[in-house]
């Protein structure tokens, strides 16, 4: 059986499809963590602490950006395996024609608009008259390579959900590989300071880019760019849309507790307070991006069988990537909680910049083990296409527990209410998705599977 036949998500064993699809994922996923990492590991030991405080002022723009890329790319994606489920190859091919033209005019309306009032933006996100000139450098150069994050990462998630995972994951491959060898030449070689970090970025995705676009204009592959499919519809629009609301809209709402987390933290302690978050949030990203990849490759097994109408083969997939989501983050805890000092030394040199991250990265991460549940339940009712379900699941951490914590514990502990408001919304977002996770298993049991 071709492995890169699509029709096989509906008949080969759910656990080895899933580790055949999620593997390849979770590798490019972590590879695509690498980048700010490697960004952030050396701006802080060539640049200085500061430059890691203004890094971390640029999250909020960096979550913005995702935000509309995944918007396209996520809900391309989830409507193509639907699509192919059907048999459905035009359909799938249109979608990929759409996904295309809809990355090329976000990304050139973001990176207008954001350039124009670049330093306004960065003030209103917390940069201090110190973090401001390395948020701006950093910023700017990746703002100019815009388009071509936005066309890699977004064909690249349909190159995934159309069969081909583990060409999606050469992408991020090649393109962390060039990243990891240009940016200690361009900061410490070519002394390009931040700048430099960002230009290792630009180039390194348009590398990745020349090889997605061959995927999907080489005759042999199996779902291609059709010249007369870059059109927009209307009607395919609103599907992308619908669909990669869930994802668009928490990245949205995580671009708005960073600018609030940045703020909390600049008036209850200092900049090294902000580097500090900057740090935390690159070692969850990297356990994050290892669930969101278990979640992706989850969703086009789950696309496919629900598309298909196997039903047992949904719950199947939804029980798996629930356990593997877990024991993910929860690894995540142990060497956070064990290791805080190596962890946070890995990114920087300055003694009070580690102290100060230590201590918050054990309390910030105590309910980590949970989140993993929570990032493939949210991913799962989007792969199904519940789309309501999926945007509350999504809101519910960030505007329904952690933002009135962020807003509350600081007033009573000062600096620490900041860090324990994170653990404390994570448990009760990971309380509301499984709630909402046994009353969906609870209908799909009810719901008998169709006979092929």
């Amino acid at each position: 059986m071709n492995s890169n036949d699509p029709h096989i998500l509906g008949k080969v064993p759910v656990g080895k499809l899933l580790i055949q699809y999620s593997l390849p994922a979770i590798i490019a996923m972590t590879l695509t963590s690498l980048y700010n990492i490697i960004d952030s590991i050396f701006i802080g030991h060539g640049v200085g602490a500061m430059a890691i405080s203004g890094l971390a002022i640029t999250f909020p723009m960096m979550n913005l950006l995702i935000a509309f890329c995944t918007l396209v790319g996520v809900g391309g994606a989830t409507i193509s395996s639907i699509r192919l489920g059907q048999h459905d190859k035009e359909g799938a091919e249109q979608i990929l024609g759409n996904v295309t033209v809809l990355c090329i005019i976000n990304s050139v309306i973001f990176s207008t608009v954001t350039l124009l009032y670049l330093d306004p933006i960065l003030r209103f996100f917390g940069a201090s008259d110190v973090t401001l000139p390395y948020a701006r450098d950093f910023m700017e150069i990746i703002l100019i390579g815009n388009p071509i994050a936005y066309m890699m990462i977004g064909l690249n998630n349909i190159m995934r959900a159309t069969g081909y995972p583990k060409k999606a994951m050469l992408s991020s491959v090649l393109s962390v590989g060039c990243n990891i060898a240009l940016a200690p030449l361009f900061i410490f070689v070519f002394d390009w300071g931040i700048r430099g970090a960002a230009w290792a970025t630009t180039i390194s995705q348009f590398l990745a880019l020349i090889w997605v676009l061959h995927h999907f204009t080489n005759r042999n592959t199996y779902i291609r760019l059709h010249r007369r499919y870059l059109k927009l519809r209307s009607r395919i629009v609103r599907q992308i849309f619908g669909i990669g609301m869930s994802p668009f809209a928490m990245n949205v709402c995580a671009c708005c507790i960073v600018i609030f987390i940045n703020h909390q933290l600049l008036s209850h302690g200092d900049d090294y307070s902000v580097g500090a978050f900057g740090i935390i949030n690159r070692v969850q990203m990297v356990f994050v991006m290892i669930v969101m990849g278990l979640a992706q490759g989850m969703q086009p097994i789950t696309g496919y069988n629900y598309g298909a109408g196997l039903i047992d083969r949904v719950k199947r997939s939804l029980h798996l990537g629930v356990m593997a989501g877990m024991v993910a983050t929860t690894i995540g805890f142990l060497l956070a909680f064990f290791f805080p000092e190596k962890m946070a030394g890995l990114f920087a040199d300055d003694t009070t910049l580690i102290n100060r991250t230590a201590g918050a990265l054990r309390v910030s991460m105590l309910a980590f083990p949970f989140v993993g549940a929570q990032i493939v339940i949210c991913q799962f009712f989007q792969s199904i296409g519940k789309t309501s379900i999926a945007i509350f699941l999504s809101l519910s951490r960030q505007l329904l527990f952690l933002l009135p914590g962020l807003a509350l514990l600081p007033l009573c502990i000062g600096l620490d209410g900041v860090w324990w408001s994170m653990p404390m919304s994570d448990t009760l977002a990971t309380i509301v998705a499984i709630w909402m996770f046994f009353v969906q298993i609870k209908r799909l049991k009810a719901q008998p599977p169709l006979k092929h």
